[in-house]
Formats: structure tokens, sequence, C-alpha cells
């Protein structure tokens, strides 16, 4: 990611990117998290590779920012790389994340490894 990262947080919190839900995604998921924010994640994959991540939440503005972060990283990538995205890769991305929502990267990136796991389980 290319962008000046001190900003991001509140760049993805008010403005967040990649939303919204798909009709015939290759795979999805969905997670409750510990604060009780929801987190969806839907995969378009061609040749195992990840073509289009999109994420819903029902959550607040930091789930938003983290669910941003998760499907930039996602994007492009091989199955197998996606599965190295951490929750501190997607702190570390969001300098300005309060440490009392850092469950929601957490929550982020185990809906995207809940829906590459949805993926694999399907090949």
């Amino acid at each position: 990611m290319e962008r000046n990262s001190a900003s991001l947080y509140d760049e993805y919190a008010q403005n967040p990117i990649n939303v919204g839900r798909m009709n015939d995604p290759t795979c999805a998921a969905w997670l409750k998290g510990i604060c009780g924010d929801t987190m969806e994640v839907y995969l378009t994959i061609e040749d195992k590779t990840i073509t289009d991540a999109k994420f819903h939440t029902n959550g607040c503005s930091s789930t938003f920012a983290c669910g941003s972060v998760i499907t930039e990283l996602a994007e492009g990538r091989n199955i197998y790389d996606a599965l190295k995205i951490t929750p501190y890769e997607v702190i570390a991305q969001l300098k300005q994340l309060p440490e009392d929502h850092h469950h929601c990267a957490v929550l982020a990136v185990m809906t995207l490894y809940k829906a590459l796991a949805d993926y694999m389980l399907k090949a």
C-alpha cells in the first residue's frame, strides 16, 4: 500500500473502500466479533489469485477501516499469500487504530481466513 499510513485510519473510517456484498462470489464468510460487530467477506478467485474482495459490516468506524485494509491487502494476492495477512499487519497499516479496537483487526483477518477456508474446502 503506497499511502500515507498516518492518515489511513481516518480516511478508511470515514470513507471505507470495497464495501458491499457480491451476488456470486467464489467464496464467502461471516463472523461475529467479541464486541458484537459482524463482518462478512466475499472473494472472487481466479487461478488461485484473489481478483476482487468486498466486505460488509454492521460495526463501528474501526471495523470499516479494518475491512477496507484486508480487502486492499488481499486483492491481487495468491490465496496462500493472503493467508499470511495478520492482524498485526492491519494494525500497522492503520497506525491510528485505537488500542481498544485492535480486536476489529482480528475480526477482519479471521473472516478473511474463513472465506479462504471456504474456497479451499470447495476445491
